[in-house]
């Protein structure tokens, strides 16, 4: 497990060189007092295991730009693939604040060795498009949500494909969660395409998306608190990490079957194999049993599917929401 006595962590994503295992994350100092606002002082930590259960804690990857720059708010949730070349991409979140609200769009860095990145000038690579995605000006949700890029190769070889969190522009407020998605032909030039999945499931958003191939069968992971769903999905629910069906990698996603694989108590969480090519999920602590916020990232809980559903060992079946709670 991950924790830090003086930060909060939550989101991360994995990058493995073959002999080590590379946790980047999200922290915050817990000096601010109030959880909510770490999410305007998120920096990307790094740490590194041979296991994914012992960590040591390395130099820092990202941390925001100066102000005026399109991540000068916060540096957000990303992924981390690597070029046939050699070369480490880790493709990221910014955030800025404009007299709209907040904005999100998404820009990469570099690296050589996972240590020591460098961000690139033509960031950022990719904003929300108002053809396929709602954004600030359409009124209809609390930022621009466009956030949280995973990035995959095309199973076929055809250049890379980018998942995103994002919103559809129909439907009710809290029933617009897509997963957004861009394509390039070398990871430095982008190319937004339409959603990958329609609004009208229930979610107002599905964050922290991931696609892998898990026992033969493909599954989309995302999460979602109840806050964030339309009130027929919320019944009874506090919201967590979810997993859908999916026809490939690029989908059709059945985000209608979502399945709830934790309750409030675990989010963001992530799919990554170990040393022995076992699926793993983790995720970061954020319920506590008194409802405060935790911050610190689990060990590894192992994953196998039972049919059309995952199953996940040492992890509690999903609570249910109290009556009259929203």
């Amino acid at each position: 497990m991950l924790t830090l006595p003086d930060s909060w962590v939550w989101d991360f994503w994995f990058a493995d060189d073959g002999d080590r295992h590379h946790l980047f994350f999200l922290y915050a100092s817990r000096a601010l007092h109030e959880p909510d606002a770490r999410h305007y002082r998120a920096s990307i930590g790094h740490a590194v295991s041979d296991d994914l259960v012992h960590w040591t804690r390395v130099e820092d990857a990202l941390v925001r730009s100066d102000a005026g720059g399109w991540d000068d708010l916060a540096t957000w949730t990303g992924s981390v693939v690597r070029h046939p070349d050699g070369t480490w991409f880790l493709f990221y979140t910014g955030s800025t604040l404009t007299p709209a609200g907040n904005v999100q769009r998404v820009g990469y860095a570099t690296s050589s060795d996972l240590a020591t990145w460098t961000k690139a000038p033509e960031n950022p690579v990719l904003t929300a498009d108002g053809r396929w995605y709602e954004t600030l000006a359409d009124g209809q949700w609390h930022d621009e949500a466009f956030r949280d890029p995973w990035v995959l190769p095309d199973p076929d070889g055809d250049g890379w494909h980018m998942l995103l969190t994002a919103r559809g522009r129909s439907g009710p407020a809290d029933d617009r969660g897509v997963v957004g998605h861009a394509w390039s032909p070398d990871l430095r030039r982008w190319e937004l395409r339409p959603p990958l999945s329609e609004p009208g499931h229930g979610f107002g958003q599905l964050e922290v998306t991931q696609v892998e191939i898990v026992d033969g069968a493909p599954v989309l992971l995302f999460s979602c608190l109840a806050a964030d769903m339309s009130a027929e999905r919320r019944a009874g629910t506090t919201g967590g990490v979810w997993a859908a069906p999916a026809e490939s990698l690029l989908g059709p996603f059945d985000v209608t079957r979502a399945q709830q694989l934790t309750d409030s108590s675990m989010y963001s969480g992530r799919l990554v194999r170990d040393r022995s090519g076992r699926w793993m999920l983790l995720a970061f602590h954020h319920d506590a049993p008194d409802g405060s916020f935790v911050g610190s990232i689990s060990d590894p809980m192992p994953v196998h599917r039972e049919g059309d559903r995952l199953v996940v060992t040492g992890v509690p079946a999903p609570t249910a929401r109290p009556a009259g709670t929203r």
